[in-house]
């Protein structure tokens, strides 16, 4: 455990935010769920675009779909869950095919960093174990995006439940059994 929370950093990559308290949208995606030539396409979409042109292409379960098995998807369930209320509070979470939803508050003292760390590195040890496989799972970045206000949060948590339903996966939100909407 960590203490303090940076604001923004960068390793290069991506730019995160991370503060105690702060309510966020985390995805993070399989490591082959954007092939090269998708990820050129969805690097030279202008600004506003880039995001929905990477959502797109994440719903269309591109790659091994590892999280479509049901075994694996369980895997990830019970890792979101595991440090709910202690780490962080979950608010919304959805497992997909390709790609993980999760709106979370963290807790003082839980970096953003080390909690998606956590939930990458076991899930992908015991995913990979599972499919007898090695080599990444996830891909080494993930997004996050901090909610400014009371209605952002309510529209991304809508959002996040209702994926699986956009994509074609299921009818209603409460039939994807990989997600915060599903009853039990």
């Amino acid at each position: 455990m960590r203490p303090d929370h940076s604001g923004w950093r960068t390793r290069g990559y991506l730019p995160h935010y991370d503060a105690a308290g702060e309510i966020q949208h985390i995805v993070f995606r399989l490591a082959d769920s954007l092939p090269a030539a998708v990820l050129a396409r969805v690097d030279v979409a202008p600004g506003p675009d880039r995001a929905e042109a990477a959502e797109a292409a994440l719903d269309a379960g591109l790659g091994s779909r590892a999280l479509a098995n049901p075994a694996v998807a369980e895997i990830i369930r019970d890792g979101l869950l595991y440090f709910d209320s202690t780490r962080y509070r979950l608010l919304a979470w959805c497992v997909m095919p390709a790609h993980v939803h999760v709106l979370v508050q963290q807790a003082p003292g839980w970096r953003l960093e080390a909690v998606v760390q956590g939930w990458k590195s076991v899930s992908a040890r015991r995913a990979n174990l599972l499919l007898g496989r090695t080599g990444p799972f996830w891909a080494r970045e993930y997004f996050d995006r901090a909610m400014r206000s009371e209605q952002q949060t309510e529209t991304t948590a809508a959002y996040i439940i209702a994926n699986p339903v956009k994509a074609g996966l299921c009818k209603t939100p409460e039939a994807w059994p990989w997600s915060s909407a599903t009853p039990g």
